[in-house]
């Protein structure tokens, strides 16, 4: 018998409650029990990126956390970034530069590159390399991924966005 607790917390700007049982990771409430599939189950143990989601304007592998633990928290996942015209402009910038090979781990590489941004909108290339570090992808050399980072943030530090 699994014990089961009932969190509240906010999900891509809207209150959410749901039952959950206490040894169940984040990622797999997101995409089984929420239906966001957009957070990629990869690797499982934080090593990869892929399940990156934003928890109180932070950016974690949502392998790592148990979804009781969402409690009272605001979560943004990859389908949370969209706006009211479309993508956001990271979304944006990936498909502009050509940074999505298979896709399957650009729902966390943009997560994270959306975070870097808002914390530093005068990013430099550098900056951005060192801080998607954790985000691996097996079809990419990077540089697209880093164009692509590299024009919001420029964007950004000029008032363009």
């Amino acid at each position: 018998m699994s014990l089961e607790t009932e969190i509240k917390f906010t999900l891509n700007g809207r209150p959410v409650a749901v039952r959950v049982p206490a040894t169940m990771k984040t990622l797999t409430m997101l995409r089984e029990v929420l239906g966001l599939t957009g957070t990629k189950y990869a690797c499982g143990e934080g090593e990869c990126g892929a399940c990156t989601v934003k928890v109180d304007g932070k950016t974690l592998n949502s392998c790592l956390m148990h979804a009781v633990d969402c409690d009272g928290r605001e979560l943004v996942t990859i389908e949370g970034l969209k706006t009211p015209e479309g993508m956001n402009p990271m979304q944006q910038a990936f498909v502009d530069h050509g940074a999505v090979q298979c896709g399957f781990c650009m729902p966390g590489m943009i997560m994270q590159a959306d975070y870097l941004v808002g914390e530093n909108p005068r990013l430099t290339r550098e900056e951005a390399q060192r801080g998607l570090e954790g985000n691996l992808c097996r079809c990419t050399g990077y540089t697209k991924v880093l164009d692509a980072v590299a024009s919001v943030a420029e964007k950004k530090c000029c008032g363009r966005l």
